[in-house]
């Protein structure tokens, strides 16, 4: 039977206003797609995103017009020709894998070929907030193994050192999403070295790169805003040590394998990271998990309700995907309803 594809916008409230150094969010605005072949459903979620250009109505019209050309799972490998990387092929290229899982009676995991992992460690996220707001939002975490900071060139050193002082065993990500520059870089590094800062993710624009060509710090440095595919990692050699693979920028979990594979090659740190969705995006992105020295997967916990088959969370530790949620090989009920309606 030919393959239906359907697409839904879905608006997730998030628990609380999340705020990066672009600005602030109550609400996760995803794409949810669902695919059958008449016996089996599969599904996967995305988010459009502004930064890129994105917005839930472009994404619906490419989802729409490519739903005309894809008869058939045998398929899915046209994907990569017919859409660009972003969120409407990775919400697609998901869950056509979720399909695939059910057809065969595998996991993705067998069908990729990488191990699974029963659990792992994810980074949990604190917001951009006044000092003492974000000292209290670290503390009510526990000191657990691995935090990451939301920072823009306000108050950094301030701030990591109020964190800090709270949970004295945490190590800390600083993702300051392109709100810095060199100068600012420069100053600040060896202070945060001092706070237990294990990575600084994406201090300066995309478009300034080159200021980091041969630049030396103490602490890694990883791309994220700068890296989509593939394709892009031999360039980014000479300026970071590592990289944040986030599906919706690669386009779905076949070009992130590609990336994994070509990113272990080259010696970067790779962490495997997601904006902010539910479980169902997050379970993909988890196949990866096994090959990554950093997890950044705790969307699940900033919105103020989940899928049906969530992930647990337990101080820092993420459970295995669910088994009903995605890639299994099993039906998630939650998708039939969904392709039902």
């Amino acid at each position: 039977m030919k393959l239906t594809i359907k697409a839904f916008h879905h608006s997730l409230p998030l628990a609380q206003i999340f705020r990066i150094s672009r600005g602030a969010k109550t609400t996760a605005e995803v794409i949810v797609v669902v695919v059958s072949d008449g016996t089996n459903i599969g599904w996967g979620e995305a988010v459009p995103y502004g930064r890129y250009g994105e917005t839930i109505e472009s994404v619906s019209q490419q989802l729409w017009k490519v739903a005309e050309e894809i008869s058939s799972i045998e398929q899915h490998s046209l994907l990569h020709s017919l859409l660009p990387a972003g969120s409407a092929r990775n919400a697609l290229d998901c869950a056509m894998w979720d399909l695939q899982a059910q057809i065969q009676s595998k996991t993705v995991n067998e069908l990729i070929g990488i191990p699974p992992i029963n659990s792992c460690i994810t980074a949990q996220t604190i917001s951009i907030d006044t000092r003492d707001a974000m000292q209290a939002a670290a503390k009510k975490l526990n000191d657990p193994p691995l935090i990451k900071v939301k920072l823009d060139g306000d108050s950094v050193v301030e701030k990591m050192q109020a964190i800090h002082e709270v949970c004295p065993k945490s190590r800390f990500i600083i993702d300051a999403n392109e709100g810095w520059h060199i100068g600012i870089l420069q100053r600040i590094l060896t202070p945060l070295k001092n706070c237990n800062v294990a990575l600084i993710e994406q201090p300066l624009p995309a478009d300034q790169d080159d200021d980091l060509q041969g630049f030396s710090s103490p602490i890694p440095l990883c791309a994220d805003e700068s890296l989509h595919v593939a394709s892009d990692l031999q360039n980014l050699r000479s300026k970071y040590d590592a990289i944040n693979i986030k599906l919706d920028k690669s386009g779905g979990l076949t070009e992130a394998v590609q990336m994994v594979k070509q990113a272990k090659a080259l010696n970067f740190e790779i962490m495997v990271g997601c904006m902010v969705g539910s479980s169902l995006a997050m379970a993909p992105a988890y196949t990866l998990c096994g090959m990554a020295d950093y997890v950044d997967l705790d969307g699940p916990l900033l919105v103020a309700e989940d899928r049906k088959n969530p992930f647990r969370f337990d101080h820092g530790r993420m459970s295995a995907i669910p088994q009903n949620l995605w890639g299994m090989g099993k039906q998630n009920s939650e998708a039939l309803a969904l392709f039902s309606s």
